[in-house]
């Protein structure tokens, strides 16, 4: 049985830039990216989780990720994260 993933985007305390990617355990990664551990972002935390979605798989949640990625537009990336923050206040 497959297990579940997520697509996440964290934001660096330090510069404001958003990273985007996916991983199985969210909450690992994001400890993995405050420790220096991905190269893509060390130096550059620290890091905090802005917006995660959980997915049936792995590739369900690689697919999430590639299509932001393409976007290449931070005014979308911000409007996925006020979504979710509506989404939280109604809850």
């Amino acid at each position: 049985m497959s297990q579940g993933a997520y697509f996440y985007i964290i934001q660096s305390e330090k510069h404001g830039r958003y990273y985007i990617g996916s991983c199985i355990e969210v909450n690992q990664r994001l400890a993995d990216h405050n420790r220096g551990n991905i190269y893509s972002t060390r130096n550059q935390g620290p890091w905090i989780l802005r917006h995660s979605e959980y997915y049936p798989t792995l590739a369900e949640a690689r697919l999430r990720e590639r299509q932001v990625k393409k976007w290449k537009s931070r005014k979308m990336i911000e409007s996925i994260i006020e979504s979710n923050k509506d989404k939280n206040k109604t809850l």
